[in-house]
């Protein structure tokens, strides 16, 4: 598994969230949503700058963005590519 995080969602993470280098995003699986690759379940994400077992991350920036080991089934062996839509001014998540 790997986490593609592109440059414009790089850019609304550090907007958004006030991210900045040393930071850390977790990316998470959640009860009573949708996905493609997992039914009933959704993606989220939040700031947590203390991982307790990060599986797979990437830093891009300074900024670490992971998912921890308890989450790795919900990707079911697929990369997750993160990305900006600046028409509906919202992230996507393509796994």
């Amino acid at each position: 598994m790997e986490i593609i995080i592109s440059q414009n969602a790089l850019e609304w993470f550090k907007e958004s969230m006030g991210l900045k280098k040393g930071d850390k995003v977790k990316f998470f699986s959640k009860i009573y949503g949708s996905s493609p690759v997992q039914k009933n379940f959704a993606l989220g994400f939040t700031q947590d700058n203390d991982p307790v077992d990060m599986a797979v991350y990437t830093e891009k920036d300074g900024i670490d963005f992971y998912v921890e080991t308890s989450d790795v089934w919900f990707f079911d062996g697929h990369n997750l590519h993160v990305d900006y839509d600046p028409n509906d001014d919202e992230l996507t998540f393509i796994m």
